[in-house]
């Protein structure tokens, strides 16, 4: 029955005193108990803890109290960072911890700690520091990734190139410095990597192998044959993917060996027309798919790369916030674009949009479908489409009357009904109708089963379905005597999703909460 409380640990609607006893009852039966685990989470996903009911719970487990922390429920008066130290590091880097907390951390003796606090933002200067000097490489490399810029900057010249390797992710490091990452221009060659750190010079880790050190935690493929070979291949990679890394830094990698620096590079919005035409011509589809995703592309690069034999690269090439319409309704008939409405179509001006809704092509006129704030007259027009596809993707655009509507569902039956019951005017009548369809259609019914126009009679149907059911039990709209023939049925996801809805009777609550023993006691077996 356990899972009846957690169920109502995450009503909305349960009163504050019966939160309280579900608290005192997480905590009383212990942490190594699975029904108080399960309990406790969704206590402490609520947002209306109190401070004494979140400090109660945060003493429970360590786990339980970073949430709380994450989540701006726990009181920095409430923790000790010697005891609690990782509660400790939560705090800063949600922003509500004590600079003296930080001060502490950075000399605990456990790295991991030092670690997690390198990530946190708003660090004093003087921590920065500490952190920079600090004797584990892990550390330093984490602070490189996440600290300000002058610490930054500085770090991406770190002798060690793990510690670049993170740096180069970061914004805050001055554009030369990343440049010199690339060019080598004023660097000195890194001394040492993760790899010759603990091995002899020649090694290649094996992708499947783990490290002979563990602690050390070496990346798949990772190899140094003396000048650090896969973490600077890494470098490259990441390098390119700053945006505060120039331009002209980084279109010197055009032609690198690496696929993925060449991939992350055709990402980039701010490179010359012509890298991106060379990068459209490379032999790996992902690169081209990339080229093809790319916004900043010109309309000569678009046109050519619509006759890519790739579909990937086609199916990229449809998202182009500047694509040209006739290249776009070439593409609707070779592509398959999915229900995901378009940033042209997005764009297109009311002319444009009765001119695709005009074509005699059905994948045309979806795709002005997939636009729900179309004028009047289009939107009537498409809702009549002989089409189903067409239909469909119209079918959840507001406005729709219930004449409209049930229209569509008569012209094309169950192809349209998760659509049609997917329009926010749907009415409880239309609902309940395709609730009824013979044979179910379990989309419409998981759709139905979340709609606020939902009533009772609609929900029932979807209590059968496996998806829609616990939907429709926490829907607001079952009556009360439902809910609690939910409770006591033999289904128990049903029955938690019923405890969770906030039309449960109050006395319904304290009547389930009663059923369970005193704090002090064991919890009972679910």
């Amino acid at each position: 029955m356990n899972h009846l409380l957690n169920g109502l640990a995450a009503n909305p609607a349960l009163p504050s005193a019966l939160l309280d006893r579900l608290v005192a009852l997480a905590v009383a039966w212990g942490t190594q108990d699975d029904a108080a685990d399960a309990l406790e989470f969704e206590l402490s996903s609520r947002v209306d803890l109190g401070r004494a009911q979140a400090r109660a719970l945060a003493a429970r487990e360590e786990s339980t109290a970073i949430k709380l922390a994450y989540g701006g429920q726990l009181d920095p008066d409430d923790v000790d960072p010697a005891a609690s130290p990782a509660v400790a590091v939560a705090l800063l880097d949600s922003g509500t911890g004590r600079p003296e907390w930080a001060r502490f951390l950075a000399a605990h003796p456990d790295p991991r700690v030092r670690w997690r606090l390198a990530s946190c933002p708003g660090l004093p200067a003087d921590v920065v520091e500490t952190l920079a000097a600090d004797p584990d490489t892990g550390v330093v490399a984490e602070l490189a990734l996440w600290t300000r810029a002058e610490a930054a900057t500085r770090l991406a010249r770190h002798p060690h190139a793990e510690v670049r390797r993170t740096s180069c992710l970061n914004e805050a490091v001055a554009p030369a410095a990343l440049a010199a990452l690339i060019t080598g221009e004023g660097l000195a060659p890194a001394e040492s990597c993760l790899v010759c750190d603990g091995e002899d010079t020649t090694f290649t880790h094996h992708p499947w192998d783990p490290s002979p050190v563990p602690e050390r935690q070496l990346r798949p493929g990772a190899s140094c044959a003396g000048a650090h070979e896969s973490t600077l291949g890494e470098i490259r990679a990441w390098v390119v993917r700053n945006p505060a890394t120039p331009a002209a830094a980084a279109a010197a990698l055009v032609g690198d060996p690496s696929t993925i620096v060449r991939w992350t590079l055709a990402e980039r919005s701010d490179l010359p027309q012509e890298l991106y035409a060379r990068l459209a011509q490379d032999p790996v589809p992902g690169v081209r798919e990339a080229v093809a995703g790319n916004p900043a592309i010109g309309e000569e690069l678009v046109r050519t790369l619509a006759a890519d034999p790739g579909p990937e690269i086609r199916r990229a090439l449809v998202h182009h916030p500047d694509l040209p319409l006739d290249v776009l309704a070439r593409l609707a008939h070779t592509t398959r674009i999915g229900t995901a409405l378009l940033p042209r179509i997005a764009a297109a001006s009311p002319g444009e949009l009765a001119g695709l809704a005009a074509s005699p092509h059905a994948a045309v006129r979806k795709l002005v479908a997939q636009r729900h704030d179309l004028p009047p007259e289009l939107r009537d027009a498409l809702a009549a489409d002989p089409d189903a596809a067409v239909a469909a993707s119209l079918a959840p655009h507001p406005g729709l009357s219930e004449q409209q509507l049930r229209s569509v569902v008569a012209a094309h039956g169950d192809r349209v009904a998760a659509r049609v019951a997917a329009n926010p005017d749907a009415p409880g009548a239309l609902l309940v109708e395709l609730a009824r369809r013979e044979p179910p259609v379990p989309k419409a019914l998981r759709v139905i089963a979340g709609h606020p126009h939902a009533t009772a009679e609609a929900l029932r149907p979807c209590l059968a379905d496996p998806k829609a059911g616990p939907l429709a039990a926490a829907h607001p709209a079952l009556p009360p005597a439902l809910l609690v023939e939910l409770l006591t049925g033999p289904d128990e996801g049903l029955a938690e999703a019923a405890a969770a809805n906030p039309a449960l009777p109050v006395a319904v609550m304290e009547d389930l909460i009663a059923r369970y023993p005193e704090p002090g006691v064991t919890s009972p077996v679910s």
